[in-house]
């Protein structure tokens, strides 16, 4: 069997992976609040667990992982979008989702086998708090139902805190139903205006922490084998998610591994509103830089490393596909992925390793292992990529080749030579063969997405129309 190690989040060390069962390799990712457009941010754990997911379904069989990726359907942000909006709930939600599954489409990630909705999983939530509150780690107290954190000796493990600390480092709601202003709510009422279920505590919705915990529980057990998302989850999400699941099943472990990936940076600095640098995946795909652009972007940077996002790497990325699908054009993938883009994955899901090795299969000439590696990583060479080859490039500057020699022919030499002249701008050369044709070519691989390229252009063809 294949060595897969893997730096779990619980111990801080790289651990030899071992599922339970190999049949039945189990696998959770908190996913996205939909209220609004994934955010660059979003996608990094979407890609990074997407090749995790890649490397079981390739060692254990894809009939063999299950893989769950939840939504969160139910949450004040939705409910305050819904308001402003004046649009339904599940309207909202139903369009995000939508969203949310053509850009991770975009991305190449595969989908999850599963993708619960939080709305769906309200009576196990239910039970679950009903049974923390049966064996004394939960209280119910003026509509609300709270966890206990003193009740759980082991809490502040995952974390690496202790709760005083906590306490002083965290934005904890103090309020007057709470025993401890750490402790956390399972279920809150719900006024008229706001989603809610029928409960014994009233009607009301859950907290934030339960459903992850209910959804893992109803879909993966007690016990399955990793756990994973962004460090921004680590504390207070994840460590509120073991507890209430330890103490509601005693008899199961949670997750085995868990596994976190650092956050992403734009230009060095932290993605903000604030600071102008915020975007959404969509933003990307709508400028004109392709899913796989993007995704060779974030698989760049160790999953456990901070990314960072530059415009640089995305025309580096854009440039090194648009090679890698001209090299392999025509050319049948090896049926066995290459072990120098295989291995390291194997090592704690290496993908900067991985790519070093696609480029020098690149540089190689290697085409049939490159496509190969390439399909394992997620990246389709079969044209589907995006990316515009030098084929498609040489259709766009046919017509203004066109132009420049009907200015010459009418004898327009100063229109010919400002149409030349705004050419080379673009990087594009425009000359005279022998026998007097005419033609236009790239005299630099462009430095630019190539809508944004074929734009200019436009622009250009039009002021010298």
């Amino acid at each position: 069997m294949v060595d897969i190690r893997l730096t779990n989040s619980k111990t801080h060390q790289r651990e030899l992976f071992a599922p339970i069962d190999p049949a039945h390799v189990g696998l959770y990712l908190c996913g996205p609040t939909v209220y609004d457009r994934a955010h660059l941010g979003n996608a990094r754990p979407v890609v990074v667990f997407d090749v995790l997911y890649r490397l079981l379904r390739q060692v254990f069989g894809p009939a063999h992982v299950n893989y769950v990726r939840n939504f969160t359907d139910v949450d004040d942000k939705i409910n305050a979008r819904a308001a402003a909006t004046g649009r339904d709930i599940r309207d909202l939600t139903d369009e995000t989702i939508g969203w949310y599954h053509a850009d991770m489409d975009a991305l190449g990630a595969l989908r999850p086998n599963h993708e619960p909705r939080a709305t769906e999983y309200i009576a196990p939530m239910i039970a679950m708090t009903q049974t923390l509150i049966d064996r004394g780690h939960a209280y119910a107290a003026q509509g609300h139902v709270l966890f206990d954190v003193h009740s759980f000796a082991a809490y502040g493990g995952l974390s690496g805190r202790s709760i005083d600390d906590m306490l002083a480092g965290a934005r904890v709601e103090v309020a007057p139903y709470k025993r401890d202003p750490m402790d956390f709510v399972l279920w809150k009422p719900s006024s008229d205006g706001e989603p809610g279920w029928d409960s014994p505590w009233g009607r009301g919705r859950p907290g934030w922490h339960i459903e992850c915990s209910a959804m893992s529980h109803a879909l993966l057990g007690a016990s399955f084998d990793i756990h994973g998302g962004g460090n921004d989850l680590l504390f207070p999400h994840h460590e509120n998610e073991l507890a209430q699941s330890s103490c509601a099943h005693p008899e199961g472990g949670f997750a085995n591994f868990w596994l976190h990936n650092e956050m992403l940076l734009v230009e060095g600095r932290k993605m903000s509103k604030s600071l102008g640098n915020f975007f959404t995946v969509r933003d990307l795909l709508d400028q004109g830089i392709p899913g796989a652009v993007i995704r060779l972007v974030l698989m760049g940077t160790h999953y456990r490393k901070p990314m960072d996002w530059t415009a640089d790497k995305a025309d580096d990325a854009r440039k090194a596909l648009i090679r890698w699908q001209n090299l392999t054009d025509g050319v049948q993938a090896s049926p066995d992925i290459p072990a120098a883009v295989f291995d390291p994955i194997c090592d704690d899901l290496n993908t900067a390793g991985a790519i070093a090795a696609l480029h020098q299969l690149a540089r190689a000439g290697e085409g049939a292992a490159l496509k190969a590696g390439a399909a394992f990583l997620g990246f389709d060479l079969q044209g589907r990529l995006g990316v515009e080859t030098a084929p498609d490039l040489a259709q766009v500057l046919a017509p203004l080749s066109d132009l420049w020699q009907a200015a010459r022919t009418a004898r327009d030499f100063a229109r010919a030579d400002q149409i030349r002249t705004a050419a080379q701008e673009l990087g594009i050369g425009l000359s005279v063969a022998a026998d007097k044709t005419v033609s236009a070519t790239l005299t630099a691989q462009i430095s630019q997405p190539a809508a944004v390229f074929k734009a200019d252009l436009a622009a250009l063809m039009e002021r010298f129309k």
